[in-house]
This record gives structure tokens, sequence and C-alpha cells, in this order.
């Protein structure tokens, strides 16, 4: 979600006169948008390998899920008005992904050799246009 956020355009309106902590001034009144697709992909937030998808980047020495900060990380948003439903978001992406590859393998179609990325359409929430074609096989005992 990192790099495909689910809402990748967000827009907030400051209540009172605030300093965001890069020193600049927002004003009481102001609108203030910031892109989740942007920072996801952004080199001084994540490093030079921020277009790669890697998982092991959100876990500790220990093999342990280390959660980053919401404001670096802001899928589910930050500060008092954080995501209501990230816990259970959290909980039903982990029990569904188990729940299917514990019984299906599940196989991108048309892969693009070149490791493109697949075409997006821009709206409310980010949807990948003609959506994500797999194939799903249930896995042969053995």
């Amino acid at each position: 979600m990192r790099l495909y956020p689910p809402v990748p355009i967000d827009s907030q309106s400051c209540a009172a006169d605030d300093t965001l902590p890069d020193g600049t001034h927002v004003g009481a009144g102001w609108s203030v948008t910031y892109s989740a697709y942007a920072m996801g992909r952004l080199k001084a937030i994540w490093g030079e390998d921020c277009a790669e998808f890697k998982p092991e980047r959100w876990l500790g020495d220990d093999g342990a899920f280390r959660p980053e900060s919401p404001f670096r990380y802001t899928v589910f948003r930050a500060g008092p008005r954080t995501c209501l439903g990230k816990e259970m978001a959290y909980v039903q992406m982990k029990s569904i992904v188990a729940s299917v590859l514990e019984e299906f393998a599940v196989d991108v179609v048309h892969k693009d050799p070149a490791g493109g990325v697949p075409e997006h359409v821009l709206s409310v929430t980010l949807k990948m246009k003609g959506g994500l074609p797999v194939q799903i096989r249930r896995r042969v005992e053995a």
C-alpha cells in the first residue's frame, strides 16, 4: 500500500495557525493537500530503493513486524484523525491472505517482462485500469 495507496491524494483544512515540521507556516483556514502516492516514492523518505516492493523493509532485525511512523507512512493518515478502521484492515488483510495462500497459488496473468507498472485510473480511490488478472490454482498436497 506504500506504492499504491487506496487514497492517493488527501486534503485537510488548518483550524489554527501552525508550522509544519520543515518550518513551513500554515495559516488558519488554509487547505493543505498531500500525495500519499508521491510520498511512497520519495528517496528522501524511503531511500534509494524507494520504487522497489520489498516486504522485508517492514521487518526488524528479529524478523518481527516493525510499523513505520504514520507521518512517514501516510496510508492510514496520522494524528488525532487516524483511520478508525486501520487495525481492522490489518487483521482482515492478514487473515484473508493467510486463508487464500494456504489453499491456493495465485499467479499474475500477463506480467510485463520489462517489469513495468500497470496503468492506473485516478479517482478518489486508486484503481488499476482493467483490474489485476490472476490465475488461481488449488495447492496440491505433497
